[in-house]
């Protein structure tokens, strides 16, 4: 087999020429606390091992600093946070900022940052940061995808020379994950979000998409726009925004609200403003009531610049963080207290635009035709421009009205084991209960393309009212919590990051008992004779379905699955509901 062919040096377009305040972050080359990074020129990132050793020698250096084991990879390796605090060595009781980098490893510049921030606190006079808050660093998130480093990984990051994967060592995105929580290391920092309650929850990556001026940007869930919970989506838009771009447009950089393209090949087709689910750590952040940031360096920026453009947000973070940490706990506790009675579900692009960057700061692209692709591809000159740039929002679909409570059948384990993990509260009746409860089938379930370790599941839901008598051990999960936004983003199955969306149901999709087809059959046509809103649709279906129409056991199916109430059980969600 023929070598993989070498990237070309070309590849890249060119970088625009940048310097700025932040660079006196940097030390000497002989100085004794250099990073990992600093050593290099910012042309290569240390490897965990490298990592841990420089931190456990600022450790025993400093009596402000601290590591500990919060947890284990999925191929055994120490999750490791710092928590860099004036209380006692091994933690305090002050609010705490929570920074983590590297849960994409090869987004890794929050690492590098950390590591000089952490030296500056300990040892050069930054200690007064930590006056009023504690920080608790996670310096690699993904250490096993870290540890898999390659130039061919992220190849549209400038820099550093190596870098790690996306996913971890079962391909699972850890920013995919923090609803479904399968991996090892989410279920370690969903322990430690709950054991810290950060007033602040920063989340470090590297953007990918188009090229443009911005070398910094950040945004928080949903873009603050869309957030869930509305007092930390404030303060986020009204205080952090702010403060964060001033403190970086002073150490030179040039800093925006994270421009998510509708297109990236079309840029001037939109920016993109959404809803999140709690399968991010932003989306997560907003279901549990902190405020969470997520970082988004520009990828064609060089590293050095990104680290020192992510070194001045987490210390803008800190200090605004102290500041303002008696509102925050105040945002937090509003937002635990409310009680939505709703919860948005499906969305669509809206058909206009809802604002707009009247000067979007661009770079400019010609396009050719490529011999690989066949089409035209962009080619980016380095050239800045600024356009006009349309903000896209979204507009409601489907809204559901959140139950007074849940059950959940005992045997639903793995279930039970996830809501217990998220600190979403519930109780399990000693006796059998006989209730009156929505009961919801499963229709046109259809499995999806494997993502991140689970076979996601598409289908619609029909509601039944039904007398049932619940077995001894049912857990009962109350909308009335703080977490109650987040038990039905979970189990209202028609919500995009639930547990039945997420594949945690597979027994309903398997085929019922079978019945003789002269019994079946019968069956089938008194319910296509009296049921017309079926009928009309079972007609539809088969104009416009060729092989559905000439596919017998298909075509009873999808006739058994709208039995009424009384028809076969395989297909109901075992959730049930409580009007």
């Amino acid at each position: 087999m023929p070598p993989a062919p070498a990237l070309p040096q070309s590849v890249l377009p060119p970088a625009l020429p940048w310097s700025g305040a932040s660079e006196r972050l940097i030390v000497a080359q002989d100085d004794p606390w250099i990073t990992p990074a600093e050593r290099a020129g910012f042309a290569t990132t240390p490897r965990y091992a490298e990592t841990r050793a420089w931190l456990e020698r600022l450790d025993a250096a400093s009596p402000l600093i601290a590591i500990e084991a919060f947890g284990r990879t999925a191929q055994g390796r120490e999750l490791l946070m710092v928590r860099a605090s004036k209380g006692r060595k091994r933690g305090g009781s002050k609010p705490v900022v929570l920074v983590q980098a590297g849960i994409h490893a090869g987004e890794i510049d929050g690492k590098d940052a950390g590591l000089m921030l952490l030296r500056d606190i300990a040892l050069r006079g930054k200690d007064a940061l930590l006056d009023h808050v504690d920080l608790v660093f996670v310096p690699i998130y993904n250490i096993d995808g870290h540890e898999r480093m390659s130039r061919w990984n992220f190849p549209a990051l400038r820099g550093p020379l190596e870098k790690g994967e996306v996913a971890n060592a079962r391909g699972i995105n850890l920013n995919r994950d923090y609803a479904k929580a399968d991996a090892p290391e989410t279920r370690a920092m969903i322990a430690l979000l709950r054991r810290l309650d950060p007033i602040l929850y920063v989340d470090c990556h590297v953007s990918d998409g188009f090229d443009m001026q911005y070398d910094i940007t950040f945004t928080y869930a949903g873009w603050g726009r869309y957030a869930y919970h509305r007092a930390t989506a404030d303060w986020l838009m009204t205080r952090f925004g702010p403060q964060a771009t001033a403190a970086l447009e002073r150490a030179g950089h040039v800093p925006t609200i994270y421009p998510s393209p509708v297109d990236t090949r079309d840029p001037m087709k939109g920016i993109r403003q959404a809803p999140e689910g709690p399968r991010y750590s932003t989306g997560y952040g907003d279901f549990i009531g902190v405020p969470t940031v997520l970082v988004e360096n520009h990828m064609l920026k060089p590293y050095r610049q990104r680290v020192l453009g992510t070194y001045v947000l987490l210390e803008a973070a800190l200090t605004l963080a102290a500041q303002d940490r008696d509102r925050i706990a105040a945002a937090k506790a509003t937002d635990r207290a409310s009680r939505p009675a709703t919860m948005l579900t499906r969305w669509t692009p809206a058909a206009r635009p809802i604002g707009w960057i009247e000067k979007f700061r661009g770079i400019a692209f010609d396009t050719y035709r490529s011999p690989a692709t066949g089409r035209m591809e962009q080619r980016w000159t380095g050239r800045p421009v600024t356009f006009r740039m349309p903000v896209i929002g979204q507009d409601p679909v489907d809204t559901v009205t959140l139950p007074r409570a849940w059950w959940v059948p005992p045997e639903q384990v793995e279930v039970i084991d996830r809501l217990r993990l998220h600190g979403i509260r519930f109780d399990a009746i000693a006796s059998p209960r006989t209730l009156v409860l929505d009961r919801m089938r499963v229709r046109d379930a259809a499995v999806q393309r494997a993502q991140d370790g689970r076979l996601p599941v598409k289908a619609s839901f029909a509601h039944d009212a039904v007398t049932e008598t619940l077995p001894a051990g049912t857990i009962r999960v109350s909308s009335d919590q703080p977490l109650g936004l987040l038990a039905a983003a979970l189990l209202e199955p028609e919500a995009p990051d639930s547990f039945l969306a997420w594949g945690f149901f597979p027994e309903m999709l398997s085929a019922p008992p079978a019945a003789e087809d002269f019994v079946r059959a019968p069956v089938a046509e008194a319910l296509l004779a009296q049921d017309d809103p079926v009928r009309a649709a079972f007609e539809a279906k088969l104009a416009t379905d060729p092989a559905f129409a000439a596919d017998a056991e298909a075509r009873l199916r999808w006739l058994w699955d709208r039995l009424p109430a009384g028809g076969p059980a395989h297909s109901g969600y075992p959730v049930r509901r409580e009007r």
